[in-house]
């Protein structure tokens, strides 16, 4: 029949670029992962700094402020972390009856706790921290799901930092096509020959773009891991390297002008990793 040809191929070259996109969100989700891990264990430092610095006397008030801002910067890591990614929480998350809510919900809900908690704090502590890092319990929560499902957090939707990363993620089947159809070419089986093969083409350029995209967030991540994971590295031994050296002091005022410039340059330092958690994302 005139055409089959073509229609074959156009519609294999899209079943092909399917499996390509699958394959990059693959990736990027587990970079995604790693890049949690870090962010945890990074936490765990700042906050036995944190704990540290509270614990001495008559410490400088600068202190206080420097503290505060890291304290911002990781309130909507710690709030995106803390959330239970279970079945009734996607519905939650989909609750607010939008297409693009709902399409969220159901790509959220296709990965793994873990995977989704990890995609949640990469593409949304940015996104969410000026909105969240004033609030605290359940209203943190409800503007971590808001954000999350594509709602408006202070300034509106998240776009791709929000539920349209999920999106991404998921592949075709949050978006317009859908995977199974693609699949099967159920699409193209009342089209003319010709039609349906300009119709996979069109479909395959779309998936490649989010394809590319995917790979360079990917890149993104993984930079932003590598770069996350050596400033924690550097800071832990600052930081055990200086306890161990003033095990005995318990106030600011006893350390001496070394140890002052030492801890000072510590905090700093713990500043510049928690900004780390605010860098954008895609």
């Amino acid at each position: 029949m005139l055409n089959t040809t073509l229609k074959k191929d156009a519609i294999r070259k899209l079943k092909n670029e399917v499996d390509s996109h699958e394959q990059a969100g693959k990736e990027t989700t587990t970079s995604a992962i790693k890049l949690h891990e870090t962010r945890n264990n990074s936490v765990v430092v700042i906050d036995s700094i944190e704990q540290y610095v509270n614990s001495l006397a008559n410490t400088p008030k600068e202190f206080d402020k420097e503290l505060e801002k890291i304290k911002v910067n990781l309130s909507s890591f710690k709030v995106l972390s803390e959330i239970e990614y279970d079945e009734k929480t996607m519905l939650k998350i989909a609750g607010g009856g939008t297409a693009a809510g709902v399409a969220a919900g159901v790509a959220t809900a296709a990965f793994a706790p873990a995977a989704a908690m990890a995609i949640a704090t990469t593409f949304g502590t940015a996104s969410t921290g000026a909105a969240i890092s004033g609030l605290t319990g359940a209203a943190a929560t409800n503007a971590a799901l808001a954000w999350l499902g594509g709602g408006a957090l202070a300034a509106g939707g998240g776009g791709m930092a929000g539920g349209g990363a999920l999106l991404a993620l998921a592949g075709p089947i949050g978006w317009t096509i859908g995977a199974a159809t693609l699949i099967t070419g159920g699409i193209f089986a009342s089209k003319k020959n010709k039609d349906a093969a300009i119709k996979a083409d069109s479909e395959r350029l779309k998936i490649t773009a989010e394809k590319k995209k995917l790979q360079a967030i990917n890149h993104e991540i993984t930079e932003l891991d590598g770069a996350t994971k050596r400033l924690a590295n550097e800071l832990y031994m600052m930081f055990h390297q200086f306890t161990r050296g003033a095990q005995d002091v318990t106030s600011y005022t006893s350390f001496t002008s070394d140890q002052k410039n030492k801890l000072i340059a510590i905090i700093n330092n713990a500043n510049s990793l928690s900004a780390l958690f605010m860098k954008e994302i895609g």
